[in-house]
């Protein structure tokens, strides 16, 4: 299981602060009998949800960032074609 870092924490704080207001007008429509601006509110609050992960996919993520911002692409990896102990990468350091 992959745990939660600082940037997936922010993600969800993002997610909930937007979408929690939506989510209880959504219910409190419903319990009030007004079905299409309830369910309309809560696939607003589902939408708000999941914005924020799907900025950051769109982006690339974290260690895209990292990449972009030091000037390096996925092609600037040095590759190794001899078999390799697991001790190698302490080696070179």
């Amino acid at each position: 299981m992959k745990r939660l870092g600082m940037l997936d924490m922010l993600q969800l704080a993002a997610g909930f602060s937007m979408a929690g207001p939506m989510f209880f007008l959504g219910l409190s429509f419903l319990q009030a009998g007004e079905l299409v601006g309830g369910v309309a509110f809560l696939a607003l609050g589902a939408f708000a949800l999941y914005f924020p992960t799907y900025l950051v996919n769109q982006i690339g993520g974290p260690r895209a960032w990292i990449r972009r911002r030091l000037g390096r692409s996925e092609d600037d990896e040095p590759v190794d074609t001899e078999p390799s102990s697991p001790f190698d990468r302490f080696r070179r350091r």
